[in-house]
């Protein structure tokens, strides 16, 4: 993937006729080139935001079942009888099962935050309840507090996808639309136009310096699907179809990458990212992460990712860390003086182990080998507890209680208050909507000749047995309302996966607030 800039001339001149000439001398340039424009013309720094939680629970109330219900047997029709009965009639009862205990900590500006822990730790969890995506139910139950630079996230819940945005671990999409019409569909939905609204805030610098940050900005806005196309290595599968089990289209990593680049628009000051590697090389990794990394220090993002298995080079790019285990916070810090703090805990990293890997076995089973002395915390519980008595975890709750900076709060109208809850109006949605479904449609043309071959005979065939039958007869009429019906339900019976398939989608890009659902359900009858 070509984001690397050490081995790009220094000669090359940045300019903005295409997304290759803006990436001339390779995003972090295009970056630092953006920003300082930006910020002379502005006469301040870019927009940001600092994300403070405090206290954060999250239980949920689940029906289990008694262990003697779960015993498999052979698959006789008695057995497969009694499950079906028991299924209805048989006892549960409620636990309640513990999310997230007790996480504080603050996610500042212009800082890119490691998230590790197992797989079950609440690292999603923690990421979609920031980003506004975690779902509301009457079986949980949700306390602490959020804020974005001092104001309650209830004043922002519907703005927030706006403000933050969330890459999910799976890799939902329409699999007829190619690279390039997925990111074209979510930079149309999240401010394709956002350059106008930057046109009235340019008044800070000189005549030159704000139509220089015009012209950079509209080019950037002009050029965004291609630009993000070009960062994430995505041009030799921009005209290929996502696709998906049932269609060949990109490769697993490419599907990563187009996930990724789905929510790289708009005007988002914070960046939640969860499992964003899977499925990729750690070169590649190692290159979207730097990328991050540029965006947080130049455009002042806060910038949040959850990795499994970092490599060492990457977990070196990131400011902090946050160690999660069974919903508790083992760690939230520097990553350089992660290893000192379990080192006075009485643990010792093998030489031959890497940070990461060492910090992601500790509270596990395999921490043994890593003991050094008696008395060390071996559950999620006893680690969090240690980390609550320690002086580090004193700071993060100071950096909880403490008033948001003066100029975050001052510039609330401007930066929050401004953000809309969508970008489009419903009308302009709707047409965009439509114009996706339709492109669906015309590349699904061997389907589409298929079901009009199929209702055509079967309009024939319906049409020649009941051919000048008398209405008189109810029988008959019976019949033929039964057939009609079943005619249609099980010609619609094979859309049910892709419809399935589709409301995966859906929920992904309706909790962004790409679109109202209205338009959705319009665009779609």
């Amino acid at each position: 993937m070509p984001l690397d800039d050490t081995n790009i001339p220094s000669t090359k001149v940045i300019q903005y006729d295409n997304a290759k000439t803006l990436m001339a001398r390779g995003p972090l340039e295009l970056h630092d080139h953006v920003t300082s424009r930006m910020e002379k013309a502005l006469g301040k720094d870019l927009p940001q935001m600092e994300v403070c939680f405090k206290e954060i629970s999250i239980s949920a109330d689940i029906a289990v079942r008694d262990k003697n219900d779960l015993k498999t047997a052979l698959p006789t029709l008695s057995n497969e009888m009694m499950k079906a009965i028991g299924g209805v009639l048989g006892k549960k009862r409620t636990v309640r099962k513990e999310i997230l205990t007790n996480v504080s900590g603050v996610f500042k500006p212009g800082t890119i935050t490691l998230l590790l822990g197992q797989p079950g730790s609440g690292k999603s969890a923690l990421m979609k309840l920031l980003s506004g995506r975690f779902p509301e139910s009457k079986n949980i139950t949700i306390e602490g507090e959020v804020s974005y630079n001092g104001t309650p996230a209830t004043e922002l819940r519907k703005r927030l996808p706006q403000l933050v945005s969330y890459v999910p671990q799976r890799d939902e999409h329409y699999a007829l639309l190619t690279t390039k019409d997925t990111l074209e569909f979510a930079h149309a939905c999240c401010g394709g136009d956002l350059a106008k609204y930057w046109d009235s805030q340019f008044v800070h610098g000189t005549p030159q310096e704000n139509t220089e940050a015009l012209k950079v900005v509209q080019a950037m806005y002009r050029h965004f699907p291609d630009l993000v196309i070009q960062q994430l290595g995505l041009e030799n599968c921009q005209n290929t179809v996502v696709g998906d089990a049932m269609l060949r289209g990109v490769s697993g990593g490419e599907r990563k990458r187009v996930t990724t680049g789905e929510m790289e628009f708009g005007s988002t000051y914070v960046k939640m990212m969860d499992e964003i590697s899977t499925g990729l090389d750690s070169a590649a990794t190692f290159d979207i992460i730097k990328m991050q990394r540029s965006i947080a220090k130049k455009f002042n993002k806060t910038v949040v990712i959850s990795l499994l298995q970092p490599s060492p080079e990457v977990f070196a790019l990131f400011d902090d860390v946050m160690i999660l285990n069974e919903g508790r916070v083992m760690y939230h810090g520097p990553c350089a003086t992660a290893l000192t703090y379990f080192e006075d805990l009485g643990f010792r990293r093998p030489p031959h182990r890497d940070v990461a890997d060492f910090l992601m076995d500790l509270g596990t089973n395999k921490q043994y080998e890593y003991e050094v002395s008696s008395g060390v915390p071996r559950t999620a519980r006893e680690f969090a507890e240690a980390f609550e008595s320690n002086y580090k975890y004193t700071r993060v709750l100071k950096d909880v209680e403490c008033s948001v900076h003066s100029s975050l709060v001052h510039n609330k109208k401007m930066d929050l208050d401004a953000q809309p809850e969508f970008y489009q109006s419903f009308w302009a949605s709707t047409v965009l909507l439509t114009k996706r479904q339709f492109a669906m449609m015309r590349r699904e043309m061997t389907g589409l000749i298929g079901r009009l071959a199929m209702n055509t005979t079967m309009a024939l065939l319906y049409g020649c047995v009941f051919y000048q039958f008398n209405p008189a007869n109810p029988q008959l009429a019976m019949g033929i309302i039964f057939e009609a019906a079943l005619c249609l339900s099980l010609a619609l019976a094979s859309q049910i996966p892709m419809i399935i398939a589709a409301r995966e989608v859906f929920y992904k890009q309706r909790g962004a607030n790409f679109f109202q659902t209205a338009s959705y359900v319009l665009s779609y009858s």
